[in-house]
């Protein structure tokens, strides 16, 4: 019976503790999967608040007029609108389960509904 982990690219066996993807490989395949994820954003804003006429104060819009956060890097946690509303950044999975005025025009929503 076989206990253990197969690899992400090669798909060969790994027992737990012995052979196991590397660091390295597993950041590359982490950053592949977010780099995947983030392509699907289609920076329309429904989930900063716009449809809601409060967004994030972190929300900006570019010279595309396609909106971004201005301090992506530390979106996560308690986070304030305009109008002064204290509120948590949402995640993907929150994202894709979740429903809010303007989720329609969501990149990743449209992806589950034409799933």
């Amino acid at each position: 019976m076989f206990i253990g982990l197969l690899h992400f690219e090669t798909g060969s066996k790994c027992n737990i503790g012995e052979n196991m993807p590397d660091t390295l490989n597993y950041e590359k395949y982490a950053n592949s999967k977010q780099a995947a994820n983030e392509a699907l954003c289609n920076r329309c804003g429904a989930c900063c608040g716009v449809f809601e006429n409060d967004p994030c104060i972190k929300l900006k819009r570019g010279p595309d007029n396609r909106y971004f956060c201005s301090d992506y890097e530390n979106r996560m946690g308690p986070q304030t609108t305009v109008n002064g509303n204290i509120f948590k950044c949402v995640t993907l999975r929150e994202i894709r389960s979740g429903s809010w005025p303007g989720s329609w025009k969501c990149g990743y929503k449209k992806l589950i509904v034409n799933s």
